[in-house]
């Protein structure tokens, strides 16, 4: 199975199973001299571990990141950096009844296609448990921004059909507290305490419901991004579709701005003392491809997780029509604990194409 590894200069390669001993990913790339601050990676795993919250799921998991190489005295040396993540709370008891059906919209089906071999327990490679690796280096990416000034903030901003208002984005600081503040991740108190509700009638019915994540990226410089094939909003969308249950990405305007006349959408260019930027930013920061100095917005779509906790007709690997039931510790909606993982993947991407860019300075000198 190839396509495990993620990022040209800053990259990534992930490994392990949910059922397995352990998860992990070598950071390999990273500068030297960054402080690696080892107490946060851990509150950003813990921000997407499981059991944190009645609307997660129970699986009870510390998710302690140890890291095995790569630093010295608390700094990157630049060499790779590899973390282990060991798995814990394993039932893989649960998940003996579907050793041999196809779970419906599950990667069950495709997996066992095509490999001839799939880890029914949890799903495998496939599962989710995988994300708690980009999450661990993508806090890696953090720090190395974090030197920069370069700042991201994610939020639920829709749950279903609830959809949060728009944000004042002047204090990410403040908005981040609020955001910890609810059990959903969104920044806007109101709206999180309605999808909290909505969320657990959703899980009491034994359902599912999917979600939007909103994102910003703060102080980027101009000229992030590689035209033609490596845009910088074309890999900021392959960082999202690569998460799992992720079904939609836009940037800036998104689709609304398919509705718009060119006068309405084009964003005018001013000079604020002796900075250009732009009135508007329908752009979501990025033009041909490539950062302009604003902020950079995009959304994440998520759909309803696919396990629910009712039976569903399916077929089994003899091609013969069954009965599935849902069982197991599954998320009524990933949404909350997704958050962390849109940031881990838009730090990892937006430290690669810094990397580049540097690279293209240096030259350019």
């Amino acid at each position: 199975m190839a396509g495990n590894t993620f990022g040209d200069l800053f990259r990534i390669s992930t490994f392990g199973e949910s059922h397995g001993k352990a998860i992990g990913v070598i950071v390999d790339g990273c500068p030297a001299l960054i402080d690696i601050d080892e107490e946060f990676i851990q509150s950003e795993l813990d921000k997407r571990r499981p059991g944190q919250s009645k609307i997660t799921t129970q699986r009870k998991e510390s998710d302690t990141a140890q890291i095995l190489s790569g630093t010295f005295e608390g700094k990157s040396t630049g060499t790779p950096i590899a973390i282990v993540i060991p798995n814990e709370d394993q039932r893989s008891k649960d998940y003996s009844h579907i050793q041999d059906k196809f779970r419906p919209s599950h990667a069950d089906y495709t997996y066992q296609t095509k490999y001839g071999i799939r880890d029914y327990r949890g799903g495998g490679r496939s599962s989710a448990r995988e994300t708690a690796a980009r999450v661990a280096a993508g806090a890696i990416a953090k720090l190395f921004l974090k030197k920069h000034g370069i700042e991201i903030f994610a939020h639920v901003s829709a749950v279903g059909q609830i959809e949060a208002p728009n944000l004042n984005l002047n204090d990410l600081n403040a908005l981040l507290e609020t955001r910890e503040s609810n059990i959903v991740r969104c920044a806007d108190p109101a709206s999180a305490a309605e999808m909290e509700d909505f969320i657990n009638q959703v899980r009491k019915n034994g359902d599912t419901v999917g979600g939007v994540i909103s994102t910003v990226i703060r102080n980027t410089p101009v000229g992030l991004g590689e035209p033609v094939f490596d845009k910088l909003h074309a890999d900021l969308a392959k960082a999202m579709m690569s998460i799992n249950a992720v079904h939609g990405f836009e940037y800036g305007s998104g689709f609304e701005g398919s509705k718009m006349l060119g006068s309405e959408h084009n964003d005018i260019f001013v000079n604020q003392d002796d900075k250009i930027k732009t009135i508007t930013n329908f752009s979501g920061g990025i033009q041909g491809g490539i950062s302009n100095g604003m902020d950079i917005t995009f959304r994440t779509a998520f759909k309803p997780v696919a396990t629910i906790m009712r039976d569903q007709s399916t077929i089994n690997e003899e091609g013969n029509e069954t009965t599935i039931s849902g069982k197991g510790r599954h998320d009524p909606c990933v949404v909350p604990r997704a958050v962390i993982i849109v940031e881990a993947m838009a730090a990892l991407v937006i430290a690669d194409h810094f990397l580049k860019y540097k690279a293209y300075l240096k030259d350019a000198e």
